[in-house]
């Protein structure tokens, strides 16, 4: 596996990283282990979560993802041979079982939250630590169109800068990054620690896939001249690009099939989509996940793909994508459906 450099940090990690939003729900405390002991074993050395995790996020679970990577860094001793990446909860999504519903972005909430991961996960610091989303009203989680609050108090972004950067002062954190944000929101970022002198953020950990290339307008030239990577997180849309979901299946246990929530890539364009991008893989004699995945590790400003898995075949499976980059004649044909139907599924 090929690693790569972390934004302007001295860290590189794997094209592939492990997500772990099934620890805990989907996963239990010995298939988490055992998951990420066979990651390890494959070259991944970038392991993220969330201190909400797992998803769906439920109050009977909560924080069980990060729970279950500290009891694993206390079974195997791997902590140094980790980039543990975790993110702090974002206001406006109905959590309140995550400190009291107390998730804006002030400086007490995020030590708060700091502090609670660094215990779940049983380690001293975090290598990169995120804000899972913006504290302020914006198109996150594939909502279309931008609608601030008529009253929206501005942004205090500096506030949360300022906060973060403390956070690496105390050795609690080593580098930060941001999660589902906008081109707006990366560039004030990185301009406020230009101008306040302050941490920079090196990583945007956003959605990004065949169904959603949405990432590649303003937010793939900020990544690639500002040395900002993207953690690309959903490469396979939620399975469907494997093409398992194929004509209205749902195989047992699947993620569509266990969460009616999940229906952000089984739209009808989604699903046309994803039967050309199926049959194209094919066509080229290449697994649909393998392509998928390929196709993003292609472009020059991804740092890395996080994939996650409900079974070891299914992580061992997604893992062989590093063996099987794409020709230009194939990268043409995938560019011709994207214009045929794009982004179908944002």
């Amino acid at each position: 596996m090929d690693h790569r450099q972390l934004g302007q940090t001295d860290l590189k990690v794997g094209e592939l990283a492990l997500g772990t939003m099934t620890f805990g729900e989907q996963n239990t405390e010995a298939e988490a282990h055992r998951q990420l002991d066979i990651a390890l074993d494959a070259g991944v050395n970038l392991i993220d979560t969330a201190e909400m995790y797992p998803v769906p996020p439920m109050e009977s679970s909560w924080g069980l993802s990060e729970t279950y990577i500290g009891t694993w860094f206390k079974r195997s001793g791997h902590r140094h041979k980790v980039v543990l990446a975790t993110k702090a909860t974002g206001p406006g999504v109905h959590l309140p079982h995550i400190r009291g519903g107390q998730s804006t972005h002030s400086a007490a909430n995020l030590s708060a939250a700091l502090d609670g991961s660094l215990r779940r996960l049983q380690t001293d610091f975090i290598d990169l630590y995120q804000l899972h989303w913006p504290d302020r009203p914006t198109n996150t989680f594939g909502q279309l169109g931008y609608k601030p609050a008529q009253a929206e108090v501005p942004p205090k972004l500096e506030d949360a800068l300022r906060a973060l950067d403390s956070f690496i002062s105390a050795g609690k954190v080593r580098h930060i990054g941001l999660s589902n944000e906008t081109p707006w929101g990366v560039m004030s970022f990185i301009q406020l620690a230009e101008r306040c002198g302050l941490a920079r953020m090196v990583s945007i950990q956003n959605p990004y896939n065949l169904l959603n290339r949405s990432f590649e307008v303003g937010l793939a030239e900020i990544a690639d001249r500002e040395h900002a990577g993207l953690l690309a997180y959903s490469p396979l849309g939620f399975g469907t690009l494997t093409g398992k979901y194929a004509g209205g299946a749902r195989p047992a246990n699947a993620r569509i099939s266990r969460f009616s929530r999940f229906v952000r890539y089984t739209n009808e364009q989604g699903l046309a989509a994803t039967a050309r991008y199926v049959e194209l893989a094919r066509e080229f004699d290449l697994d649909p996940a393998h392509m998928a995945i390929s196709f993003i590790l292609s472009r020059r400003y991804v740092t890395s793909a996080i994939i996650g898995a409900r079974t070891e075949a299914q992580l061992h499976h997604n893992l062989a994508s590093v063996r099987y980059p794409l020709p230009k004649e194939l990268l043409k044909a995938i560019d011709k459906i994207h214009a045929q139907i794009p982004n179908p599924c944002p």
